[in-house]
């Protein structure tokens, strides 16, 4: 039978969220019915709300989270109910050119469950990256699920979901940083900061934090950057260079997703250095860049979606390195808030005053 469970929506674009009842039906072939244990108030979530993402309001918002799986349905082999998961957006298919390539964290036909949540008017609603996490209880493709040690906590575990997953990849698996390396990170909010923990973790000699808010740049020092620049009160193209010899950092990984700090992370890297973006631009930002300057000074520039990651592969890796004491997830959660202050969590968020505030059940 389906449940009804609490969960907060988005009713249209600019209202402020609600909790409200939801209808959760058990889980067809493929699918599994989740009970979420801490879900992170993501700023996708925000872009939900707001219209960014499209209009199909309305939304089921949450999709940073983390849980123990109460139902799967037929055919269902990679989890079952009592395990611990973590829920991904990029459920790979296995069959697509990408997955058959054997590069599947490129996956151009991930997939979600068939089956629909609803209001209890049977209202259709739209789960936030096909997750709809902020409920107490979320019907998912059985893929999106991945399985990981259950000592973990889920307000920490569950941020590898989204942001912290995001700027971690961003650093390792789309940055390639390895050991000497020089890395600079242009933003060092939830993503950024993440990204600055992934060059600690990868080896890098040098971590330069760039942000306007002093605050986030002393977050960035402890989390294990080197050096902060205040890009406020000064050019940071110049002060990377002046921190890296002159040259440039062998590794930028932009976390703003804009034109202007998309252009400094270009002139800031080495000569055939790498560019990262990983902050999300909006759909009518363009960038202007001389061709030649592109052109001239080699490297790579690239773009890093979910940190190029493979959840089957990196959850479990990244939950053993923090239960070893190797990656702090916790430093991440800010604050842990009941369902119904999801919107003040929001103002929270845009005010910079915190890196995570996650939702727990």
């Amino acid at each position: 039978m389906s449940q009804q469970v609490r969960g907060v929506i988005a009713r249209g674009k600019g209202l402020p969220v609600e909790v409200t009842t939801i209808v959760v039906p058990d889980p067809g072939p493929g699918e599994a019915v989740v009970r979420v244990q801490a879900c992170g108030v993501c700023h996708t979530d925000l872009h939900y709300r707001e219209g960014g993402i499209n209009d199909e309001f309305p939304f089921l918002l949450g999709h940073e989270a983390a849980g123990i799986v109460e139902q799967v349905g037929e055919g269902v082999t990679e989890v079952a109910p009592g395990d611990f998961v973590i829920l991904n957006w990029r459920a790979v298919c296995g069959q697509c050119r990408a997955c058959r390539r054997g590069r599947p964290q490129y996956c151009f036909a991930t997939h979600n469950a068939k089956q629909k949540m609803t209001l209890t008017d049977g209202t259709e609603l739209s789960p936030a990256l096909g997750i709809g996490a902020f409920a107490e209880k979320t019907l998912v493709a059985a893929g999106q699920c991945t399985k990981v040690d259950p000592a973990a906590s889920p307000a920490a575990a569950g941020l590898l979901g989204c942001g912290v997953m995001a700027g971690l990849g961003a650093a390792i698996n789309t940055g390639g940083v390895t050991r000497g390396d020089s890395v600079a990170v242009i933003g060092c909010g939830g993503v950024g900061n993440a990204a600055v923990v992934g060059a600690r973790l990868a080896g890098a000699a040098k971590i330069i934090a760039v942000d306007i808010d002093p605050r986030k740049l002393d977050t960035a020092l402890k989390l294990g950057a080197t050096h902060a620049v205040d890009s406020s009160t000064g050019d940071p193209v110049e002060e990377i260079r002046a921190l890296t010899g002159g040259h440039g950092a062998d590794v930028v990984i932009e976390a703003v997703g804009r034109p202007e700090t998309y252009r400094q992370a270009f002139y800031a890297r080495d000569l055939a250095g790498t560019v990262v973006l990983v902050g999300v631009p909006t759909p009518e930002m363009r960038l202007e860049l001389p061709l030649l300057d592109v052109f001239g000074r080699g490297g790579a520039l690239k773009s890093s979606w979910y940190g190029d990651c493979l959840p089957s592969r990196d959850f479990p890796m990244l939950i053993d390195l923090y239960l070893q004491g190797r990656l702090d997830l916790d430093a991440f959660v800010t604050e842990t808030i009941a369902l119904d202050e999801v919107e003040q969590a929001f103002g929270r968020m845009q005010g910079g005053g915190v890196l995570r505030s996650v939702v727990v059940f």
